[in-house]
This record gives structure tokens, C-alpha cells and sequence, in this order.
């Protein structure tokens, strides 16, 4: 079950410390101008009050180019900003009980694919997409158990219907070998957070999805 179509093609993740010392806000900025159509805030070690400080900032510009914000792993702050969606993880608060939240019920759900047994579980089924999370070794993620790899992707893929947004040390070498592979969408960090010029990162990363 799926509530939302997924006509998302590059996923920003997004936190104020991968942006190394940049206006996480205009880097946010500059990548929806150079192509990215969806963003994730993910503060994990952020107090609630700031967290909501950075999110309430962060939706002006999402809603002002129609983009729509997934809050990582938050419902306070998702529900207090009124995102469009919220994103967990394995060891997260479980899609089937967002689900069932009235301000949630109803908005995008992303939930991360740490291991194949998570396909058959009824997270899986109640999400809108699934996260396949890593891709490739990160530095910004090293709490993952698998590194799933091009084989992982297309694993998924045969195995699930669902749209596939694959996270992971992924860039303009790699993207299309991914998108072959069998995802839907990708999302990156630091391809973009860390690139001198976001906006045009986002721009070539594009393209080479759109190619």
C-alpha cells in the first residue's frame, strides 16, 4: 500500500554539519535551482527546539519552489512544520505506527532497507518508498550493517514494487550504474553538501539521471 506516486528523481539529504562550514539554507537553495526535487532535514543530534528552528527555516524555501521536505525521524518536528513527509530507519519509530498518527497518516513515509529480511515485513508495506541504504560505503552514515552494492539494488528490485531511493556514497561517476541497477531515485550528502558549487553538483547529477 502506497499512498503517494514517487516522481522523484534526486533526493537531497541534507544537514547542517555536511555542509562544512556553508549556509546550510542556501546550499538548500542552490541545489533545488540546479534540479534536486526533494529534500531531507536530518538532524539526529539536535535538541527538539533546534531541530524545529533549522526545519521551520528550511520549509520556507522548500514551499516557495513547491519541493517537498521529509523530516528524518522526527514526528514533533515533522508534525509542528507540517512536512510533507518523515523518513525512518530500522531502529526508528516504525512506519505502521506514523501510519496511523493523524497528522502523518496521510503524507509520504521513506523507510531505509538496512537488510532483505525488512521486505517482508509490514513497514515495508505501509511505506511510500524505501530507502536502500548504503549503496556504497559512507562516512556519513556508519551505523548501517550492509553495504548492498550494484547486486543489492537490483536484488530489491525484482523483490519489491515499490519506488527505490538509493543512498550511499553515489555521484556523477556512479549515478547511472545505480539507476540501471533498478532505483528510482538518488539520493546523496555529500555530492552536493560538500561540492564548492551545489547548485551546479545538482545540475550535473541531474542530467545524468535525465540522460
Amino acid at each position: 500500500m502506497s499512498l503517494h506516486p514517487f516522481p522523484y528523481q534526486l533526493y537531497l539529504v541534507i544537514s547542517e554539519a555536511d555542509c562544512i562550514g556553508k549556509n546550510f539554507l542556501e546550499v538548500a537553495e542552490q541545489a533545488i535551482l540546479g534540479g534536486v526535487d526533494i529534500i531531507q532535514l536530518r538532524e539526529k543530534n539536535d535538541s527538539t527546539a533546534l531541530f524545529l528552528q533549522k526545519a521551520g527555516k528550511l520549509i520556507e524555501i522548500t514551499e516557495k519552489y513547491g519541493i517537498p521536505l521529509i523530516i528524518n525521524d522526527h514526528l514533533e518536528v515533522a508534525e509542528k512544520v507540517n512536512s510533507a513527509g518523515i523518513h525512518v530507519g530500522n531502529n526508528d519509530t516504525a512506519p505502521t505506527f506514523l501510519r496511523q498518527q493523524p497528522s502523518i497518516q496521510n503524507k509520504i513515509i521513506g523507510y531505509s532497507i538496512e537488510h532483505l529480511a525488512q521486505l517482508e515485513n509490514k513497514q515495508t508495506l505501509v511505506s511510500d518508498y524505501l530507502g536502500i541504504s548504503p549503496v556504497f560505503k559512507t562516512n556519513t552514515k556508519t551505523d548501517t550493517i550492509t553495504e548492498w552494492g550494484l547486486e543489492g539494488v537490483a536484488k530489491i528490485r525484482q523483490l519489491t514494487e515499490k519506488p527505490l531511493v538509493a543512498i550511499g556514497s553515489i555521484h556523477l561517476g556512479n549515478a547511472k550504474e545505480v539507476l540501471n541497477a533498478g532505483a528510482d531515485c538518488l539520493a546523496v550528502v555529500s555530492a552536493i553538501c560538500g561540492a564548492a558549487d551545489p547548485q551546479k553538483a545538482a545540475y550535473e547529477l541531474k542530467n545524468e539521471i535525465l540522460k
